[in-house]
């Protein structure tokens, strides 16, 4: 299905909510002329109508209400649409597939051109629950000890078992400087106090590091933003230049981004037109990715890190370079986020976020379903952490860093 007809089957199934009224409102005769009235402020009754869908229970109960409820002032029409429409999508239980009513879509997309104010978290759910997939380097979460597979029980006292991820990054984000709680649960529930700040994703970082006689690029990518790939190319130029023997590649809390960006860095590892991902639809249709870069770095040796921060573009390079060369995975199983997100915007400001299509590494497996397994499982303890023993990225402080350091030795 191309993008045109996919969109066009999206308008027609919400369309379809504002259908005529054949059933509903004729099962109760004696109330149909105060119904009549309710139902004339909606408008395209049959637009993008599908013929295979039968609502004349959605408008019974919508009549039911307009002559039962004994507040019928509250019954406005547009807000039965809107929350039909979300019971709809809501339906599907894909955490990613959301409806934005036209407020929250307007701010949803002025949060997604760039900084924003918040804590520096990126969330999912996982198992229904409200999940770190990974705090952000140096943003007020990350300073505050939050980890990746923290569950958010609550934000401001709000519980959070009901409500969707774009609800909860609505309530979490906000004004640089004001406070935030969040009631965590690790093990053990406490809550959090956060005070807000602007976020500006951190992209690369590299250094030397020496072991066993060796010099070893150790590289930290942070997320898959908009500069990620000039950054790398300068990072990966710089490395051709150094010394270095081996490379350390860190995806640890690193929660994806731009799939652009993931097949653009897999060409410096990987022989030009070798498979990167696969995008696989509803349909079964299947669009391939293919490497296209110089391949610079292939020649290597190399041990990637992964942990259960590692989400969407981070396990797609994971993967590419693991089922292409055999590449060694270090660390624990990843957050498993490998789905497709196309944003359809409507003519009254609102607009839906859908899971088009999910991700197959080059193997076939299903990111989303499986997530991408440790060659090599290296768990850190969490108690370690909290007492500060434990330190990212520092050689003898890191114990995953420290065993693909010892495997590249």
């Amino acid at each position: 299905m191309n993008t045109n007809s996919r969109k066009i089957l999206i308008i027609s199934i919400i369309l379809s909510l504002a259908l005529g009224f054949s059933g509903g409102f004729w099962l109760r005769p004696e109330s149909a002329n105060n119904s009549l009235k309710e139902i004339k402020k909606l408008i395209n009754l049959d637009d993008g109508k599908p013929s295979e869908v039968d609502f004349s229970l959605f408008w019974k109960v919508y009549s039911d209400l307009q002559e039962k409820y004994v507040d019928s002032s509250k019954l406005e029409p547009e807000k039965v649409l809107y929350g039909a429409i979300g019971g709809m999508v809501n339906s599907i239980g894909d955490p990613y597939t959301t409806f934005f009513e036209p407020q929250n879509s307007k701010k949803f997309q002025e949060e997604i051109s760039g900084s924003f104010g918040g804590v520096g978290i990126e969330i999912g759910k996982r198992n229904d629950i409200l999940t770190v997939i990974a705090p952000l380097k140096d943003t007020p979460a990350y300073k505050a000890g939050i980890k990746a597979g923290d569950k958010i029980l609550k934000i401001d006292n709000k519980p959070t078992d009901n409500i969707s991820i774009e609800e909860a990054v609505n309530l979490i984000r906000g004004k640089k400087g004001t406070k935030v709680i969040l009631t965590i649960n690790n093990g053990a529930t406490k809550d959090v106090e956060l005070i807000r700040d602007t976020i500006k994703v951190p992209t690369i970082e590299w250094k030397l590091v020496e072991k066993g006689g060796k010099n070893i690029a150790y590289m930290q990518i942070f997320s898959f933003n908009q500069t990620v790939d000039s950054e790398f190319r300068k990072a990966a130029e710089e490395i051709l230049k150094s010394d270095a023997d081996a490379i350390v590649l860190d995806l640890r809390n690193n929660p994806g981004g731009l799939l652009d960006s993931a097949i653009n860095l897999a060409g410096w590892f990987l022989d030009k037109g070798k498979l990167v991902v696969s995008e696989e639809f509803g349909n079964g249709m299947r669009n391939e990715f293919k490497s296209d870069g110089n391949g610079a770095l292939k020649s290597y040796p190399m041990i990637i890190l992964i942990n259960g921060g590692s989400a969407s573009a981070s396990e797609i390079l994971a993967g590419a370079i693991h089922d292409n060369k055999g590449t060694r995975l270090v660390g624990i199983k990843s957050f498993g986020k490998g789905s497709v997100q196309e944003l359809e915007k409507y003519d009254d400001g609102s607009s839906l976020k859908v899971t088009i299509a999910k991700w197959l590494t080059p193997d076939g497996i299903s990111i989303s379903e499986t997530g991408i397994e440790p060659d090599v499982k290296v768990e850190i303890d969490a108690k370690e952490i909290e007492a500060g023993n434990i330190e990212i990225g520092t050689p003898g402080k890191d114990p995953q860093l420290d065993r693909a350091l010892d495997l590249l030795k």
